[in-house]
């Protein structure tokens, strides 16, 4: 019998899990995810690896074996962290090899304290490839303005990225722009371009979450009309530049080359407003050639009562349209929202980033290897 998880994946939608820890590795979680929730792929982020590693299970002795040799916090979470998506990656391993590359990815991500920075991103990026040393793994880079020529410099040199926090049309249209650069200079530099691979986390339930706070503040009854539709539309909107853009001369000839897209990823989509269906954000977001991350609540609600009917994005752009003209009639600005929520998107990954610092640092102090 069919579920609607496998009914999500045969409509050409890839299944990726928005958590990690240690534990899920170490006692088969991830493995029965992948076995029963047709999960193919995990992202994580800073405030994933805090929560995992200030619950501390699975942690204990390689925070005390850093603790011995004097490590410093960064280090420890270096060290932990990318074991862990190493460790991810061979589970995943034989999805990789049998979707040639597309899909048995764990993506990593840069220090979000490094957002603004793009030499010191490019240098991270390349020390976490390099540190994590498996071909599945994803090193996420955030697309600020600082992060587009990282995104160009890390594929040039054979990296495969995962770009997080795209929140607007505009930014996801530089995404592609610095990806197919990328690209570019990595074929001058001799690099087999089927081997690189890339996705485009754009951002959902966050919009409408700003969005309907501005939308209740005007309390129109045109405005209460447009309630939880922004996010939703504003990722149609997403696919069908990810069509048009990969449909264009530049980027079908590199595929011709051996290239491969940039998927479109829907990050973000466990919902916010508990009077909203607990599967939305993926039901109404299939289409071909996709990625959806999700936390494992909303994995579990869409295994469990997801009613997958096939494409639900490339017949639905000119309501998108409508939406966001909607949103402009009625006083939201769209560009605004989608700037503070990346502006909000960083700081709040940086304070997760320092939280994970300070438990570490704690840790460390704590351990029986320094008090001996």
């Amino acid at each position: 019998m069919s579920t609607p998880t496998a009914d999500l994946s045969a409509a050409g939608v890839s299944i990726w899990l928005d958590d990690l820890s240690r534990q899920r590795i170490t006692t088969g979680n991830l493995q029965e995810l992948i076995d029963t929730r047709n999960v193919v792929g995990v992202t994580t982020n800073p405030t994933i690896f805090q929560g995992a590693i200030s619950a501390g299970i699975g942690y204990e002795e390689a925070i005390a074996a850093q603790a011995s040799a004097g490590a410093s916090a960064d280090d420890t979470i270096f060290a932990l962290t990318t074991t862990d998506v190493r460790d991810a990656c061979d589970i995943f391993r034989p999805i990789y090899d049998a979707t040639n590359g597309v899909d048995g990815r764990v993506s990593i991500e840069v220090s979000p304290d490094l957002a603004h920075d793009t030499d010191a991103t490019i240098a991270q990026a390349k020390e976490l490839h390099a540190a994590v040393d498996r071909p599945n793994v994803l090193i996420k880079i955030p697309a600020t303005k600082a992060g587009l020529p990282a995104i160009t410099e890390a594929i040039a040199s054979g990296i495969s990225v995962n770009v997080t926090l795209i929140f607007s049309l505009e930014r996801y249209a530089d995404v592609i722009d610095a990806y197919l650069a990328g690209l570019e200079r990595a074929r001058s530099a001799g690099f087999d371009l089927s081997t690189i691979h890339s996705v485009a986390s754009f951002f959902v339930s966050r919009v409408d979450t700003e969005v309907d706070k501005r939308l209740k503040a005007i309390g129109s009854e045109e405005a209460t009309a447009l309630l939880s539709k922004a996010g939703i539309a504003n990722a149609r909107l997403a696919y069908e530049l990810f069509a048009e853009k990969f449909g264009a001369p530049r980027a079908v000839d590199l595929v011709k080359l051996g290239a491969n897209p940039q998927r479109p990823l829907w990050a973000s989509t466990g919902v916010k407003d508990p009077a909203l269906p607990d599967t939305l954000y993926v039901t109404e977001l299939v289409a071909e050639g996709t990625v959806n991350t999700m936390p494992e609540k909303t994995l579990q609600a869409t295994f469990d009562h997801g009613v997958v009917e096939g494409d639900t994005i490339t017949g639905n752009y000119a309501d998108a349209h409508a939406v966001i003209a909607g949103l402009a009639s009625v006083g939201v600005d769209v560009a605004d929202v989608t700037q503070l929520l990346e502006d909000e998107g960083v700081e709040k990954f940086i304070a997760s980033w320092h939280d994970l610092q300070q438990t570490v640092t704690d840790a460390l102090a704590a351990s029986p290897e320094v008090a001996r």
